[in-house]
């Protein structure tokens, strides 16, 4: 999944980048809220980690200037400002969560991953599709009861199918939620993180869409 940061102190913004990267979110940091406005405007994110005292122009301005632009992004407002009315601002002009400083990286992991379920429409943290099961918490994958090895960007790319299942993601949105802007990636990146699932997970859960991308089709009721 890719995540926007918007957080102007570096050693912050640094030890929340690296702890939410080990989450498995590809994380673009963005230290300007003006920065973090044409950011919303031009790109897709799929969750919003937001700081409200930043240059350019504060994370409240950010949070009413996306929400006035139809951006529905799940978004955690993380910031030491915390009297009641800044709570009640935040929530008010469309946040979805808020947290204050100092906090504790297990917690905002904990408050992303039911951002990421609540944004998909699912209340159960483990996503189940046939044999396979994968647990964003534990961070482990089963298949018909087995434990099964994948890498980092292995996983990110079941846990963003599964949470789809049923559309069809192209192949440049799996690319954005894998790496974001920091890292320049070949062309056959994405194809190559499936056929390594295929060869652990089976040939049938994920299906490619010819000229668009991937998808794990949604079972049958």
């Amino acid at each position: 999944m890719r995540l926007l940061l918007v957080e102007d102190d570096e050693m912050l913004g640094g030890a929340v980048r690296a702890g939410i990267a080990q989450e498995g979110y590809a994380v673009d940091w963005l230290r300007d809220g003006r920065a973090a406005c044409r950011a919303l405007e031009s790109d897709h994110f799929d969750l919003i980690v937001l700081d409200l005292g930043l240059p350019g122009c504060s994370g409240l301005e950010v949070l009413q200037h996306a929400r006035g632009q139809g951006v529905t992004t799940p978004t955690l407002i993380l910031t030491a400002w915390d009297a009641v009315s800044d709570r009640v601002s935040g929530l008010d002009a469309g946040a979805d969560d808020y947290l204050t400083k100092p906090f504790d990286l297990e917690e905002l992991a904990a408050r992303l991953r039911a951002l990421g379920r609540r944004g998909g429409g699912r209340a159960e943290g483990t996503l189940r599709h046939g044999p396979v099961e994968l647990d964003p918490a534990a961070r482990t994958v089963h298949c018909a009861g087995k434990a099964i090895d994948l890498s980092g960007k292995e996983f990110a790319l079941l846990q963003m199918l599964l949470q789809n299942a049923g559309r069809v993601m192209a192949r440049e949105r799996l690319e954005d939620g894998l790496y974001g802007w920091a890292v320049e990636v070949e062309s056959n990146t994405v194809e190559v993180h499936v056929h390594h699932l295929r060869r652990k997970l089976g040939r049938d859960l994920i299906r490619t869409v010819r000229g668009v991308g991937y998808t794990v089709p949604r079972e049958e009721a």
